[in-house]
């Protein structure tokens, strides 16, 4: 099935904005707290390290799904090629033309040193296709089932964040003296000194900000990723300026005050929240197929990735380090400093509620993008792709978008803390997602594409870390990660 039509495509340049604001949500907002508890130096090198495991592994994804896209042209060509002979043995007299074969080629026309056309990113191959094609039954099992847990604690989590943005924005601020948060739903939205029992709480508030968020996103969810691509392109503009705003602030308290901020360069204890910040930070691996896809000019594609990762990278380390230095207290979520305030100065006010408003911005352009690859990997696991089109309108268009939003929408209209399914979203089934996952996609879709093409057909998409001792190291690490989460999650329960 074609995925992707001509003038549904974009540029590379287009699909690093792409990239960039998925990478780049409210995961961020947890560093500079990360790297005042680690300390400037630890940190630095942390995030760095964890930035380049993740480019290595987004380096996986891309060469599975050329392999992907190898097999179903394979498969094609024998199609034909069976065809072809069929016909020519049902004729009385010989073929004398050519049968045209499109862009395949035979395997062994390809040497060494010449790609192969066999391996392209043309068409779209979602994570769960790949897993159905190289993994064996218990390997697709654990494979659905991580990605499953993660896309939709992933969108729970956006939801019940963006309506508790709205919620802190427009009802009064809580009372200080007011410490026991289990309460704080219950309080009425704008005047804490009525006792009325009709009147309109913060709960309901939340929920109301809930259903209007679902309801203005819900209609992507029922076509591609190229529709957003304005909406991408408006709230990247919002999140640049964001950052910015936050990053000059900081600047201007640390020349106006110097540094009331003192982290250590090394405080080891913070290893585990640091790691949990950062491995969030920089999952984007489950939607790359829908993302690259319908790119034009994928020649130098890894490239153009790996400067995605340097600008987020840099643009991470810049609100880490202004945010580490310049605030004696940092909250857990940084936009937190930044509270709307009764300032007289009406542009400084603004500003603080733009601020305020940062998760909603950067979390809206998301939610599209991953129900839309929870959508596509369901559909994955329920249908056969490769004739999409003879399903009737129903299941084809309607059902699966119902099923992907439905679950996090009632999970988080009558559960709005999701503490838990933060934890384990981010950190259990993220490094199954990051790391696990795409190295075993990688090294099953070698292997197979080795005994169906041969050695000859070359991948121009293979990753430069194709050795297998990376791919040995990246599963130490995964190990190694799965117990420092578990320390800082053991740590903060005592």
């Amino acid at each position: 099935m074609p995925v992707t039509e001509t003038g549904d495509q974009y540029s590379v340049w287009v699909g690093l904005i792409y990239i960039f604001n998925l990478i780049v949500g409210t995961g961020a907002l947890t560093l500079p707290a990360a790297f005042a508890r680690a300390g400037w130096g630890l940190s630095t090198i942390s995030l760095l390290f964890l930035a380049f495991m993740s480019f290595m592994n987004a380096t996986y994804v891309i060469e599975t799904m050329a392999c992907a896209n190898a097999v179903f042209k394979w498969k094609r060509l024998q199609f034909i090629k069976r065809n072809s002979v069929q016909d020519h043995d049902s004729d009385e007299e010989p073929h004398t033309s050519q049968y045209p074969y499109g862009d395949l080629e035979d395997p062994l026309v390809c040497g060494d040193s010449i790609p192969s056309r066999y391996y392209s990113l043309d068409k779209r191959i979602e994570l769960g296709e790949m897993a159905n094609l190289f993994l064996s039954k218990t390997g697709r099992t654990m494979f659905y089932c991580t990605l499953c847990v993660y896309l939709y604690g992933d969108l729970s989590i956006y939801s019940a964040a963006v309506a508790k943005s709205i919620m802190d924005i427009v009802c009064s601020t809580v009372p200080s003296n007011l410490t026991n948060t289990t309460d704080w739903d219950t309080l009425p939205c704008f005047n804490f000194t009525s006792s009325d029992p009709g009147v309109y709480t913060r709960l309901d508030c939340y929920r109301v900000a809930l259903l209007t968020f679902v309801g203005v996103t819900a209609p992507f969810i029922f076509s591609n990723v190229q529709k957003t691509k304005y909406l991408q392109l408006f709230t990247s503009g919002m999140r640049w300026l964001a950052f910015a705003i936050m990053i000059s602030m900081a600047i201007h308290l640390l020349i106006g005050h110097g540094p009331q901020g003192k982290p250590p360069a090394f405080d080891f204890t913070g290893m585990p929240t640091l790691f949990g910040a950062c491995v969030y930070s920089f999952m984007c691996h489950h939607s790359l197929p829908g993302l690259i896809s319908p790119i034009r000019g994928k020649n130098r594609l890894g490239l153009h990735l790996a400067l995605d990762y340097a600008l987020i990278s840099i643009f991470y380390l810049l609100l880490a380090f202004t945010g580490a230095f310049a605030f004696a207290h940092l909250s857990d979520l940084y936009t937190l400093n930044f509270v709307p305030t009764d300032n007289e100065n009406i542009f400084l006010e603004i500003v603080e509620y733009f601020l305020a408003l940062f998760p909603v911005f950067t979390l809206s352009t998301s939610f599209p993008i991953i129900a839309i690859t929870l959508r596509n990997n369901l559909q994955g696991l329920f249908l056969d792709t490769t004739r999409l089109e003879s399903y009737n309108f129903i299941l084809r268009k309607l059902l699966f978008p119902i099923v992907t939003v439905i679950p996090p929408l009632l999970l988080t209209y009558f559960l709005e803390d999701i503490g838990i399914l933060i934890k384990f979203t981010g950190s259990y089934a993220g490094t199954g997602i990051q790391y696990l996952m795409p190295t075993f996609l990688v090294l099953s879709a070698r292997r197979h594409c080795t005994n169906l093409l041969g050695l000859g057909v070359v991948n121009k998409y293979k990753s430069p870390f194709s050795h297998i001792a990376w791919a040995v190291f990246i599963l130490l690490w995964s190990f190694m990660c799965i117990i420092l989460v578990s320390v800082n999650i053991f740590e903060k329960k005592s």
